[in-house]
């Protein structure tokens, strides 16, 4: 059974609103007995050692932790949402100076050099990475130097990171698949489009490979005839959509992993093919909320970027500090015209 802050206060021979006190880094706690505290917690397993048995080092009271984001730049609404909900609780949160870059391109290189460049200059970092062995290496190397590390949105294995924050991607591309077998009917054939930002990211490629695992189970009528990746810019989308439109004249439905949904649906719109193609898609932003509206997409699969925020800044924090934290993950949910939620 896990130990409790009854169990450490015995030990210590405190009481338990000090272990309370000194494991959430309020002030009132002599210097001595914050280190018997921290000494007894780790001993019982209540929080971890640092890296070959030395304590981790700690925030102390009153101490303002440094965390760094790293997020993709370009024209995608979920990132921008994202990284204005992150700015906007890190000015509630005094104990916390918060940093957030952008990385123009889906570059790797840039990606790993920022990350590299952070070492003993923060915390923690949270990031949305590609998955590539640069990016990889820059995050250990990161763990190495104690710097706590989360991934958002996409995640990468085999890395020392603290967290992984957002939904199942490949849960996701399964709920598409399947709300498109419904929407489609069973049985009836049709040709199918699937667009990507990037198969770099290892979200939106868990959404693929939930999304034909499923088509193949259930719906062997329909037929994925196209990939394309866009690299989550509007106007590359339009043109790729526009394209396609030319080649397949019979296109039944179009899945978009990624963003650049406003540009699809420009090109379904100017072929008034907006109501005849069944049209799935991610994230509620401002452009898909118009689009549900206008009937042009028919479903949103969402995840929510003020919980993802929340839980990123609170996730880092409390590694940082060395204190248990239980994350509590986004839920994935499926947003029709009829429900579209306050954003």
């Amino acid at each position: 059974m896990r130990s409790t802050l009854t169990d450490i206060a015995r030990e210590a021979g405190v009481s338990a609103a000090t272990v309370d006190r000194v494991l959430n880094n309020r002030p009132g706690v002599r210097a001595r007995t914050r280190e018997i505290v921290i000494e007894m917690a780790q001993r019982l397993g209540y929080i971890a050692e640092g890296p070959n048995g030395a304590p981790p080092q700690r925030a102390l009271p009153g101490d303002v932790i440094r965390l760094d984001f790293a997020l993709p730049a370009g024209t995608n609404s979920f990132i921008k949402m994202l990284h204005r909900h992150i700015e906007a609780q890190a000015l509630s949160r005094p104990d916390l100076d918060v940093h957030v870059a952008t990385i123009e391109g889906f570059n790797p290189d840039r990606l790993a050099r920022l990350l590299q460049e952070l070492r003993g200059r923060t915390q923690g970092v949270g990031v949305i990475a590609l998955d590539h062995p640069t990016v990889r290496e820059a995050i250990r190397s990161l763990s190495a130097n104690d710097v706590k590390v989360v991934t958002i949105a996409s995640d990468i294995l085999h890395v020392p990171r603290v967290a992984y924050i957002g939904i199942d991607n490949r849960a996701a591309g399964r709920l598409a698949g399947y709300l498109l077998n419904r929407f489609m009917g069973t049985g009836h054939p049709g040709k199918v489009a699937l667009f990507a930002g990037s198969l770099s990211y290892r979200g939106h490629e868990e959404r693929e490979m939930g999304f034909r695992h499923i088509l193949t189970e259930e719906s062997p009528n329909l037929q994925i005839v196209e990939m394309r990746e866009m690299l989550d810019d509007r106007e590359k989308a339009y043109s790729e959509a526009s394209a396609l439109l030319e080649r397949h004249s019979n296109l039944a439905a179009i899945y978009n992993v990624g963003a650049g949904n406003t540009g699809i649906a420009r090109a379904l719109k100017e072929r008034g093919r907006e109501h005849s193609i069944v049209f799935l898609g991610h994230e509620v932003t401002e452009g898909t909320k118009d689009l549900l509206l206008d009937g042009t997409l028919d479903a949103v699969i969402d995840q929510n970027p003020r919980v993802e925020a929340r839980e990123a800044l609170n996730t880092l924090t409390h590694a940082v500090r060395g204190l248990p934290y239980e994350l509590h993950q986004p839920r994935l949910q499926v947003i029709f015209r009829e429900n579209i939620p306050e954003i």
